[in-house]
């Protein structure tokens, strides 16, 4: 028994380990797809053969790593306080968890992107985009209905997806400027309603 616990103990730091190195590693690279699974076992040090007991392959162990990075705004939104989490009107909601969204996928660059390319086949296949979803369709459904509603919340996250961030800042545009475009849209589909025929 002492020993089976012990074990468990070490797995828990091993994979902690493993989950900071990939964390600094996807931080520091220019192209996620020069992050190997090698290079994450060397920086833990740990065997590669850690890493796939782990995380089975790549794509499991940037979901892990994304369900981790995204955890304290997860947290925010689902249970925070306004105006992230309940409580804040719509007009202020919607803008925060898609500004909050953009400034994850500009800090996480690499990370987000990796997510993307992950053979999911579809970035909508990821875990957290159903949670991103769920909660921005749930705030829109007052304004605009729940089928409407559902549609503008897809439109909305796509003006956050990685490869578009990637694109435009490799353009050129600066952090400010996507948060500018990001603010109008936001206000753009807010401010008309189901009413006025949207």
């Amino acid at each position: 028994m002492i020993t089976a616990r012990k074990e468990r103990a070490d797995s828990v730091r091993n994979r902690a380990a493993l989950l900071a190195a990939a964390a600094r590693l996807f931080k520091e690279a220019a192209d996620p797809d020069t992050v190997k699974m090698a290079d994450i076992a060397q920086a833990a040090g740990a065997g590669k053969g850690t890493v796939f007991r782990h995380f089975s392959d790549r794509i499991g162990l940037v979901r892990a790593l994304v369900v981790e990075e995204t955890q304290q705004l997860r947290e925010q939104v689902v249970d925070g306080p306004p105006p992230l989490g309940p409580g804040a009107p719509v007009a202020e909601r919607v803008p925060a968890l898609m500004a909050a969204l953009l400034d994850l996928k500009l800090n996480q660059r690499a990370l987000m992107l990796a997510l993307d390319r992950a053979g999911t086949g579809s970035p909508y296949l990821n875990p957290a985009y159903d949670l991103w979803h769920s909660e921005v369709a749930g705030m829109l459904t007052g304004v605009h209905g729940r089928e409407d509603a559902d549609y503008l919340a897809h439109a909305l996250l796509a003006a956050v997806r990685s490869d578009l961030v990637e694109h435009l800042t490799s353009q050129g545009a600066s952090p400010g400027q996507l948060h500018a475009g990001l603010r109008r849209l936001c206000a753009s589909v807010l401010a008309h309603g189901a009413d006025d025929g949207v």
